[in-house]
């Protein structure tokens, strides 16, 4: 266990509700379509980390327990375009799970207001991987 995973045990306040009884990650759907450099793609990704965990809901408060505690898994994968992400967290969202929307300011590459990243997550993975499952790794 590292000094982090070591501290938050330590200092994280309990989990409410059950911890599930499976692996957790957090899959970030990419818009392929944008043709983002890889600079700007690892820039997007890490808003749509952060904003996947600090938007938890306290009922899954739990899921975030249990990825915190064995390594935050993250999954990279290509969504077709605006519209496939979009499609793509309305299907997390009636199964269940947390997801978070990244648009990008406009300030580099892209136009403002782009749809760049759907975060599903962090939940069970058996749950998300029915959703992204057959998309292709970024």
């Amino acid at each position: 266990m590292g000094l982090r995973s070591w501290l938050h045990r330590w200092t994280a306040p309990p989990p409410s509700g059950p911890l599930p009884k499976e692996a957790c990650k957090l899959v970030l759907v990419v818009n392929h379509g944008l043709k983002m450099g890889k600079g700007k793609i690892a820039a997007q990704v890490g808003h749509a980390s952060i904003s996947a965990m600090t938007g938890v809901r306290e009922k899954d408060r739990g899921r975030l327990e249990a990825w915190l505690a064995t390594g935050q898994r993250k999954v990279c994968v290509k969504g077709d375009d605006a519209e496939h992400l979009l499609e793509m967290e309305k299907q997390a969202k009636a199964a269940g799970l947390p997801t978070a929307a990244i648009r990008d300011a406009g300030h580099t590459q892209i136009p403002s207001g782009s749809l760049t990243v759907v975060a599903i997550g962090p939940a069970e993975a058996s749950l998300i991987d029915r959703l992204t499952g057959e998309l292709k790794l970024l």
